[in-house]
């Protein structure tokens, strides 16, 4: 390849590897867990070739899109699954969750501090039209990690817990930090209904939030269960008595579930969720070596390389808006999709800051695919995820650290 990278940085490199084999074999060990659990629902599900033909105009009596529900369903033990190229994001599966569970006067509650940026536009904590705030629904938050504030809880309708750090640079939760938190709101408030925001977190671990107690969980197709390959879409799964509200807001009163064709996207949504233990243990490894040679380099990451993780994103301090900048330029040049693209912050919609971010990747916004994003605002910190062979994602560390050093032999 014609990337220059300073010998030294190599040498680090191959170290780092030797350093982490203890690592990769936990990473190795929870992709085949998934595997297994991911093939035993396609088998119990009874796919053949058949489900993958297509529907269009309503989607009614669509046996593939049945399937795919029930391949979700088996996959986070759930009751019943929503899974629609309809829902165009994780951001849409949460805002029609919480307009599908919360009434007037309702109250929502986040556990985990505070939401992600594009869900304070869906609260109404940002002023848009047609927020959660506009119908009445109240809104509060806390953080369990730290106290148990009990007359909050006893006052919610919703409690959200939001898996990924988000750009807040704090550690994403595991699945053992999320167990406790539903057991511990559960006891304070047994009617109030637990949702998990589960983008980035799935395959992450050997079980999923819905296994620990949550009634629903949600995420991205272009995320961690689309395996790279499905060009759009999301899911909901949990109780059959909440997702029967969510499903009015995804068509519409009286018709829910029932509609939607596939497009001809079925083969890709099954073959996509179906690649996608084996794509998130690469991206797990990629963000494992990159929290390695980075704390190697100085830079303080998080997490750190042996701490459990909760998703596959690798947070890094670089603290100024110029290492920022180069960061995210030496990823998009390494990328395989618009390599010689400038990348430059800007504004994204949902998002209070300019965002800087590097993906060029094969499905818009793919970050299951290497990217790396950040907002401009102190600490600066860049965030790393994704990455379909392990191979590119260390290569991309190797060569935003050579651009980072010549960004300061150049001050």
């Amino acid at each position: 390849m014609n990337i220059q990278i300073r010998e030294e940085l190599i040498n680090l490199a191959e170290r780092c590897e030797g350093e982490l084999s203890e690592e990769f074999k936990k990473v190795d060990k929870i992709k085949s867990s998934n595997f297994y659990k991911v093939l035993d629902a396609f088998r119990e599900s009874h796919i053949s070739v058949f489900h993958f033909r297509d529907t269009t105009g309503y989607g009614l009596s669509d046996p593939g899109r049945d399937k795919i529900e029930e391949v979700y369903k088996r996959i986070f033990n759930t009751e019943t699954a929503l899974v629609r190229p309809q829902i165009v994001s994780g951001t849409h599966a949460i805002s029609i969750s919480f307009f599908g569970l919360l009434r007037p006067a309702d109250t929502l509650l986040y556990l985990s501090g505070d939401p992600y940026e594009t869900g304070e536009a869906i609260i109404g904590l940002r002023k848009v039209t047609g927020s959660l705030k506009e119908y009445g629904i109240k809104f509060d938050k806390t953080d369990m990690a730290k106290n148990i504030e009990e007359e909050k809880i006893k006052r919610a309708t919703v409690g959200v817990i939001q898996r990924s750090g988000g750009y807040s640079y704090k550690k994403s939760l595991t699945i053992e930090e999320i167990s406790k938190m539903i057991k511990k709101a559960k006891t304070v408030n047994p009617n109030i209904c637990i949702m998990v925001d589960n983008c980035y977190g799935e395959f992450v671990d050997e079980k999923e939030p819905t296994e620990v107690g949550a009634d629903i969980v949600v995420g991205s197709l272009i995320k961690n269960m689309g395996g790279a390959i499905t060009p759009t879409g999301g899911y909901i799964a949990g109780k059959e008595k909440y997702i029967k509200k969510i499903e009015a807001m995804l068509t519409a009163p009286g018709t829910g579930r029932e509609i939607g064709p596939m497009l001809s996207l079925t083969r890709l949504f099954l073959q996509g969720v179906f690649f996608a233990p084996l794509v998130v243990s690469n991206a797990l490894k990629g963000a494992i070596f990159a929290a390695k040679f980075f704390s190697e380099l100085g830079y303080d990451v998080k997490p750190l390389f042996n701490e459990e993780r909760g998703d596959i994103v690798q947070a890094i301090l670089l603290g100024s808006p110029e290492k920022l900048v180069t960061f995210a330029q030496a990823v998009q040049s390494v990328s395989p999709i618009d390599w010689d693209a400038e990348v430059l912050p800007s504004p994204l919609a949902g998002y209070e800051n300019d965002i800087l971010m590097a993906a060029g990747t094969f499905i818009q916004g793919s970050s299951i695919e290497l990217s790396a994003d950040a907002p401009m605002r102190v600490p600066y910190a860049v965030y790393l995820q994704g990455g379909i062979y392990y191979e590119h994602s260390k290569l991309a560390s190797l060569f935003a650290a050579e651009k980072l050093i010549e960004l300061e032999e150049k001050v």
